[in-house]
């Protein structure tokens, strides 16, 4: 059976820096999944942590190596072969990756929204409502859903004809689209609902559960404001992170916009560098219970 290889045309001046381009993605990389595979680690042994803001956490975290591990590999291979190309099942399969994963981000930060919300909002009904089974829901809901989404499109994107063989970028995106000989209206369509469910609808949801969390505070007790900027504050921080970045993605994608290479390339990079490295700084920092176990790990009294 012949494969067809696509060329990834968006990496910049490869020859002159790909030694450099690996040592500094291949830390990056590293430190993405040390830092949060510690994370991850600190909450799972600790009882006390086994709480759904936290478990929520984890998972957002958990989401973060899996998006990382479905680019990193293939891009540090790239830098140190004399032809970046991929097959294009396996192309089909990053788009998967990086779409249905960072749908997941934000119905993973839904959840947390939610759970926030029955916490301060409904303090009294919170162990009623945030049981374990209501938190599996949500769990299996966050992967499951954008999976689902992603993969129709997959699917019918598997035996489009392509008029080119060349993607300009470094991994595979939606990019790809604009290579097709004849591209499909109810593809795209689908494509805009997808958008439009795994994307905006949730991050509609935390705003609009935010406000009411605010609202619900400034009448309170200092006690609860305290609380609400405590465990509030770093979901938002990640969520304006990601949403800024997939925002400057589509936005590349949708509109073709004509920006330069280099531009492109940095840009690509930070989609895929700065919130998983940023998730476990923000969330082992900003989580007092998180951060003082951070803390006697890496700084144990003498």
């Amino acid at each position: 059976m012949n494969v067809t290889y696509i060329t990834l045309d968006g990496h910049v001046e490869l020859e002159k820096y790909r030694f450099l381009y690996f040592v500094i993605m291949l830390i990056v990389y590293i430190l993405i999944m040390s830092s949060n595979s510690t994370i991850v680690w600190l909450i799972v042994i600790h009882k006390n942590l086994h709480e759904p803001m936290y478990i929520f956490i984890a998972a957002l975290l958990i989401n973060s190596i899996l998006f990382s591990t479905g680019v990193y590999p293939k891009l540090l291979i790239d830098f140190l072969s004399e032809k970046q190309t991929i097959s294009y099942p396996a192309c089909l399969f990053q788009i998967f990756v990086f779409y249905s994963l960072s749908g997941s981000e934000f119905l993973l930060l839904a959840a947390m929204a939610f759970d926030r919300y029955v916490s301060i909002c409904k303090p009294l009904q919170y162990h009623t409502i945030m049981r374990k089974t209501t938190m599996s829901i949500l769990l299996v809901s966050a992967w499951l859903i954008p999976f689902c989404h992603l993969a129709v499109s997959i699917i019918g994107n598997a035996n489009q004809k392509l008029c080119s063989f060349t993607l300009n970028g470094i991994f595979c995106n939606n990019i790809l689209n604009y290579i097709f000989c004849v591209r499909s209206r109810a593809l795209l369509t689908f494509g805009l609902v997808t958008l439009f469910n795994i994307c905006f609808l949730p991050v509609f949801f935390i705003l609009f559960t935010y406000t009411v969390i605010l609202m619900k505070s400034y009448r309170s007790s200092i006690e609860v404001r305290k609380k609400a900027a405590q465990t509030c504050l770093p979901h938002l921080l990640v969520l304006m992170n990601y949403f800024c970045l997939l925002t400057v993605d589509t936005i590349i994608v949708r509109l073709e916009t004509d920006i330069s290479k280099i531009a492109r390339f940095v840009m690509i990079l930070q989609v895929i560098t700065y919130n998983p490295l940023c998730n476990p700084i923000i969330y082992g920092l900003k989580m007092k219970e998180i951060y003082k176990y951070t803390k006697r790990l890496f700084f144990k009294a003498k």
